[in-house]
């Protein structure tokens, strides 16, 4: 079994920069949930690392967080798909945690619970913090350019050699083999 490790906002689902509170603002990017059930039908293990400081705002409790999930999980179902984990960071930006994408504390996470190793695995993010969380645990990142991944690759900040794609199908039909899609970069 594979794994892979993917951001919530701006690559399953679409972001907001005034955060997404509830699960009716919880609304997939065409595409991602399809992606996700055939990287499980690849035999991936599909993992979510997200930072949530929404939660440390107050603009929502962990109740409305899980019930999001709930609703990411359901509509997955349709498709055939599963989420085998999400890891979370309810800290704010000032909080000095460890777990706060850029920091590497959640991928630090995924390995201690899940019985497989990090290095070189797949993980894909629209934004720098993702990319840098990726390579500091030695996963092997990807750019959306889905969310804020326009503004990020614009910045002209991505590091050499991160590969860019549309959108997070267009990643899965890479690592699965679907040669029809390439990096843009």
């Amino acid at each position: 079994m594979k794994l892979i490790i993917l951001d919530r906002d701006g690559v399953i689902n679409k972001d907001s920069d005034n955060y997404i509170k509830s699960p009716k603002e919880w609304i997939p990017i065409p595409g991602s949930l399809e992606a996700i059930a055939r990287l499980n039908k690849a035999d991936y293990r599909v993992v979510v690392a997200t930072n949530q400081s929404g939660i440390a705002r107050g603009l929502f409790d962990l109740q409305t967080f899980n019930n999001m999930h709930q609703k990411m999980c359901a509509m997955l179902e349709r498709y055939g798909g599963r989420i085998d984990g999400v890891f979370f960071c309810p800290h704010g930006p000032d909080d000095k945690c460890k777990c706060r994408k850029p920091k590497a504390g959640l991928f630090k996470q995924i390995t201690r619970r899940l019985p497989m190793g990090i290095q070189d695995v797949p993980a894909v993010g629209d934004s720098l913090r993702d990319i840098q969380a990726a390579s500091r645990a030695g996963a092997r990142p990807y750019l959306v350019l889905t969310g804020k991944g326009h503004r990020t690759l614009m910045a002209g900040k991505l590091p050499d050699g991160v590969p860019v794609f549309d959108d997070l199908a267009a990643v899965v039909d890479v690592l699965i083999g679907d040669t029809k899609n390439q990096p843009i970069n």
